[in-house]
């Protein structure tokens, strides 16, 4: 089986203009995060997907409502696509989570989640779009986290490698997703 992913990350927030790491509170996008999520829409509404699958966290789902509003593409949200829960770090300043992303590829953030945990999750997400969406363009929104999972999973990168690298940022990463359900 084998789904074509497109992989978009939700639009700009508030906390991201702030230097504020998000995790799992729910972000609103600013002013200019809305103009480019329906920039987004632009590229992408008549592009033929079958649907959008955005995270739950509210960023994610804002975005995808902005960017698809007035057209028939299906949105699911799914919590299984959400960012990395940083626990006591949610909220905090991105400068004092970067420092301590490298030592939470597998052991949780106090009161959080592992990136290791993430991986896992997107993995299920995979498997099920996989018996779902056999030969469908679908639309991911999600984030860094996400983003990570998915090159870890689909393109074989490792996330000691990811987590201490910058982002960045484009329109869209493209994907092929074919895991099997031992995958």
């Amino acid at each position: 089986m084998a789904v074509e992913i497109v992989f978009e990350t939700h639009s700009l927030t508030e906390d991201n203009e702030n230097g504020v790491a998000t995790g799992w509170r729910p972000g609103r996008l600013s002013a200019r995060g809305r103009r480019l999520a329906a920039e987004l829409g632009a590229r992408r509404r008549n592009a033929g997907l079958s649907a959008v699958f955005t995270s739950d966290l509210h960023r994610a789902v804002e975005t995808a409502r902005i960017a698809f509003a007035g057209t028939p593409v299906a949105i699911h949200h799914d919590p299984r696509l959400r960012e990395c829960d940083y626990g006591e770090l949610n909220g905090r300043p991105v400068a004092v989570l970067a420092s301590r992303r490298a030592h939470h590829i597998d052991r949780p953030f106090p009161g959080g989640q592992s990136y290791r945990q993430v991986v896992d999750a997107t993995r299920s997400f995979l498997h099920d779009l996989a018996a779902e969406r056999d030969g469908e363009w679908v639309l991911v929104i999600g984030h860094s986290a996400t983003k990570w999972a998915l090159d870890c999973l689909l393109s074989g990168a490792s996330l000691e490698d990811l987590v201490d690298a910058p982002f960045d940022w484009r329109e869209g990463w493209h994907y092929t997703s074919a895991l099997t359900s031992g995958g």
